[in-house]
C-alpha cells in the first residue's frame, strides 16, 4: 500500500471530523450525541476514502 492512500484517508477524516466538530460547537456546548456524530463522520470518511483507489495517471499529450 502506498503512502498516498493513507494520507488521503487521514486528511479526509480530519476534515470531516473538524467540520462536524465546528458545527457541534455552534452553541458552545458539545453533548454526547454530537460527539457520536463527530466520531461517525471521522470513521465514515476514513473508511470510505481508504477504500476508493487513487485515480490512474493519464497519458501526457504531446503538443
Amino acid at each position: 500500500m502506498k503512502v498516498g492512500s493513507y494520507a488521503k484517508a487521514v486528511v479526509s477524516a480530519a476534515s470531516a471530523g473538524t467540520a462536524a466538530l465546528v458545527t457541534a460547537m455552534g452553541d458552545g456546548v458539545v453533548v454526547t450525541g454530537e460527539w457520536v456524530t463527530v466520531a461517525l463522520a471521522v470513521l465514515g470518511a476514513l473508511g470510505i476514502t481508504y477504500a476508493v483507489p487513487n485515480a490512474a495517471q493519464s497519458e501526457q499529450r504531446q503538443r
